[in-house]
């Protein structure tokens, strides 16, 4: 399964930003999709998830500003960030977990790539 993003860039503090993930491979269903996200420096942290029945998980930090979203037909998942601010600042990754293949049997989570959101005056 390969997953790419995009919607990353450089925005004024208090702007929004919307992330899109793709994920393409032979797909019957994704359990899991989510965001997570890595400042320099830092380690890789949770951003927010949301399961295939529309449960979603939240990092305090973002709870309010930004609201994950997915589409499950296609398999894509979107990221809508609002009032950022400078701790927002990293690289953005996407990840699908609790894949199942097209011929019905569990596969690997993946990653994407990532996509840089700056947030700088």
């Amino acid at each position: 399964v390969q997953l790419v993003e995009s919607g990353g860039g450089l925005v004024q503090p208090g702007g929004s930003l919307r992330l899109s993930c793709a994920a393409s491979g032979s797909i019957f269903s994704i359990g899991i999709m989510g965001w997570y996200r890595q400042a320099p420096g830092k380690e890789r942290e949770l951003v927010a998830t949301m399961h295939l029945e529309g449960h979603t998980n939240y990092a305090g930090s973002v709870k309010g500003r930004f609201t994950i979203s997915r589409d499950n037909a296609e398999n894509t998942v979107h990221l809508q960030m609002n009032n950022l601010q400078h701790e927002d600042t990293a690289v953005y990754y996407c990840k699908a977990d609790a894949i199942i293949a097209a011929w019905g049997t569990p596969i690997p989570g993946s990653w994407g790539k990532g996509t840089q959101v700056t947030v700088s005056s």
